[in-house]
């Protein structure tokens, strides 16, 4: 019977080595997302290996413990991450890890334990009874490695073809960088876009301390009609992908076409980087609109799991009721108060 060990992959050495040789390692299970997470909400990363200290790391589920007067303690494979692929090899590796876990959650009275496994079949997850599907969304990627061209023909073309173009006829001012200037077009337009859907906005510190921890893994990309920014993605890049993480735009200015044109541009710089996919993220099953969009953009869709352990063997309360909840509070809320309450909830809500 294997030991199962608990590191912090903030402080081990061989957690980013570790990660540069596993194929299936992302941006979210990185030493500087983790360090983010940390900075703005205080949450507590660790990881959990079969390798023993001084042994190199052949395996590792990576979590945040978070705990919340709010919503309970609880370990999370990661919050605000669209998912974290357990860093295995075979099923009796997984196997041993989330028996841990188990171990664990029972000791320090974890209210829940959830994974977010982008393949969850593969190894057995979906056979353990303990782990209960709580959350289901779709998962969209796009193979980069078509040269430009083609990539431009396989778009659909009235809904971001002809949309491009409309952008480059309307000679909209694009920036790219992560300058406290652009940080703050892009939350100018973050604020406007959770205030459109009726939820908080997170708090700027979480943007700021995702700039200062990432650096040039982190790159803002706006769209501007004169002195007005219109549209603006937010993008990280690990490896050989480049992640779409968060979007927002001014709805006056949607018929320009700016949002396509923005992915254009992250397209084409990840061509330039040598990049040969485009993760773009989750979307809501019931959102069927930014579903459509990515698939406009040749994107190939698949389903995205979520599961969780609680000590009654139960499902728990998903997101999406949260959600709802507060779009009720958030209604009528002004713009400032709403602020508050994004940096008051959010912790509670990873």
């Amino acid at each position: 019977m294997m030991t199962v060990y608990r590191i912090d992959p903030l402080l081990d050495s061989r957690w980013p080595a570790f990660l540069q040789r596993h194929p299936h390692s992302s941006v979210f299970h990185t030493p500087e997302w983790l360090a983010a997470l940390r900075k703005t909400y205080g949450y507590s990363p660790v990881a959990f290996t079969t390798s023993t200290q001084g042994e190199e790391l052949k395996n590792g589920i990576v979590s945040c413990c978070i705990s919340s007067w709010l919503t309970g303690r609880r370990m999370v494979s990661l919050p605000f991450s669209d998912h974290c692929q357990p860093l295995v090899d075979h099923p009796e590796e997984l196997r041993l890890l989330t028996s841990c876990l188990k171990e664990h959650m029972d000791r320090e009275k974890w209210k829940y334990i959830e994974l977010r496994p982008v393949v969850s079949s593969d190894w057995g997850l979906e056979k353990q009874a303990s782990y209960v599907r709580n959350e289901k969304f779709y998962f969209h990627r796009l193979d980069l490695r078509p040269d430009l061209d083609d990539l431009f023909r396989s778009f659909h073309k009235s809904c971001v073809q002809r949309k491009i173009r409309r952008a480059e006829r309307e000679r909209l001012a694009y920036e790219a960088g992560r300058s406290e200037a652009i940080l703050s077009k892009f939350y100018h337009l973050l604020l406007l876009t959770r205030r459109r859907h009726q939820l908080p906005p997170q708090p700027v510190a979480w943007f700021r301390n995702l700039v200062d921890c990432l650096g040039d893994r982190l790159t803002i990309r706006v769209l501007s009609k004169g002195d007005q920014p219109v549209a603006s993605i937010l993008t990280l890049s690990y490896k050989t992908t480049v992640v779409y993480k968060y979007g927002c735009s001014d709805a006056r200015f949607h018929n320009l076409g700016g949002m396509p044109l923005l992915f254009w541009r992250a397209i084409q710089a990840a061509k330039q980087c040598g990049s040969q996919e485009f993760d773009l993220g989750r979307s809501e099953v019931n959102n069927p609109g930014l579903s459509a969009f990515k698939e406009h953009l040749g994107a190939t869709r698949s389903e995205l799991s979520y599961f969780r352990l609680t000590e009654h063997g139960l499902d728990g309360h998903p997101r999406h009721h949260q959600m709802q909840a507060i779009r009720r509070v958030l209604g009528g809320m002004p713009d400032s108060m709403a602020q508050l309450a994004g940096q008051v909830l959010y912790r509670h809500m990873g």
